[in-house]
């Protein structure tokens, strides 16, 4: 590994280029190091006929990245949400319209809810036993979780009061996140970062340093426990022939399941006479990956007449800790791992301690990590470094 840079970034997914840009921007030479042959970590786009993210991808114009991106013009293009083709899986039924259980979520909207509960438990109190499980279900969108009940109630509550029970402000990117990381790309290189691929780092570099890993990674490389409460999952994606009627979502009211027709937003993801519909379900406690997606077949089975003889391309991925931002009863965003680490580390990911939905948290840490390695780099944080240098090497073990 090379030297003389400024700060060093370790890890390409969307926290690292961002922290990568947002270094250069300030003027600092910047080193980027990914262990894989291309960036993007899980915002890349699968290459070939079908092109899947790995995932349930989307950007919300009322989040934190998207004014950031926009400053920057490195906006992809994009398209909103169908305005129809909704569907409700509740008692083993497909609905068109929502269960009035569903509904009562908008009463729940501009609550204050506590976060030492579950979100269960307070949505009882408020709304009643029979709406929960609903509800807790249709927070599986956003959570990936097997039972999003259990998770803090102000922690469900906020995410549903943006994405379920207001105007949608999700956004699909043309031809999948892919574009987004291309776009990430060519502007940390315009800046002039140094970008390695195909290099593992080993060790921590010397600082100011921003590790930008998934939680596994970045545990090894700064030697902390950093605890964090993550989902495990099946992704399922089908790359389907083009039926009349096909849905472009459905809701697992009952299982807490969740399938999308990505090609009724974008058509540039399969070939022409072509759907691609992706899907998750998380994986209940003692339960088998298998296990977990014949209950997501099934829900195919509901929602996507005769889906299995219409399957042309099939991906299923089992995918730990697809997210990080989740916070059970008594915790919050502010208690999960700290971006600054001291003495010049700094932590970026989906599972830090910034607010933000999904992929925001991975910006905002992204972002607020880049402002702190540049101090350090200036010097002006030079001396909080070294104040705090010898209590993060005993933390770190």
């Amino acid at each position: 590994m090379s030297g003389g840079a400024n700060i060093r970034v370790v890890g390409g997914g969307l926290a690292g280029l961002v922290a990568s840009i947002a270094s250069a921007e300030k003027g600092c030479t910047v080193e980027l190091f990914e262990a894989g042959p291309a960036l993007g970590g899980r915002a890349r786009t699968r290459d070939g006929d079908f092109r899947a993210n790995l995932g349930a991808h989307v950007l919300y114009a009322d989040g934190r990245s998207w004014p950031w991106l926009e400053e920057r013009d490195l906006l992809p293009p994009y398209s909103r949400s169908p305005k129809r083709g909704l569907r409700f899986v509740h008692k083993g039924s497909l609905k068109r319209v929502p269960p009035s259980e569903f509904l009562q979520g908008l009463r729940l909207r501009e609550k204050r809810a506590p976060s030492d509960l579950s979100f269960a438990e307070w949505a009882a109190r408020e709304v009643g036993e029979d709406a929960v499980s609903v509800l807790a279900n249709s927070a599986s969108v956003f959570t990936f979780d097997h039972d999003p009940g259990r998770l803090a109630a102000e922690f469900i509550r906020q995410r549903c009061a943006r994405v379920l029970w207001s105007v949608p402000q999700n956004r699909y990117l043309t031809g999948g996140w892919q574009a987004l990381v291309d776009s990430l790309e060519r502007r940390a290189r315009e800046l002039g970062v140094a970008i390695h691929t195909d290099e593992q780092v080993e060790e921590l570099p010397e600082p100011p340093v921003i590790v930008a890993t998934e939680v596994r990674r970045a545990r090894k490389l700064l030697g902390e426990e950093l605890p964090v409460d993550t989902t495990r999952c099946v992704l399922l994606d089908l790359g389907l022939r083009e039926q009349k009627g096909d849905p472009f979502i459905v809701f697992d009211l009952d299982g807490g399941g969740w399938l999308e027709r990505y090609t009724a937003a974008d058509e540039t993801l399969a070939p022409e006479g072509h759907d691609l519909v992706q899907g998750h379900l998380g994986i209940r406690p003692g339960e088998s990956p298998d296990a977990t997606t014949e209950r997501l077949e099934a829900l195919a089975d509901i929602g996507f007449e005769g889906w299995r003889e219409r399957t042309v391309w099939r991906r299923r991925l089992v995918v730990d800790g697809m997210t990080g931002a989740l916070d059970l009863p008594g915790r919050t965003w502010r208690d999960r791992p700290s971006i600054d680490r001291g003495g010049g580390v700094f932590l970026a990911g989906d599972y830090t301690a910034a607010r933000g939905l999904l992929s925001e948290v991975a910006f905002a840490s992204a972002i607020e990590a880049a402002e702190g390695a540049v101090a350090v780099a200036s010097g002006a944080g030079a001396t909080a470094a070294a104040g705090s240098a010898s209590a993060a090497a005993r933390a770190r073990g």
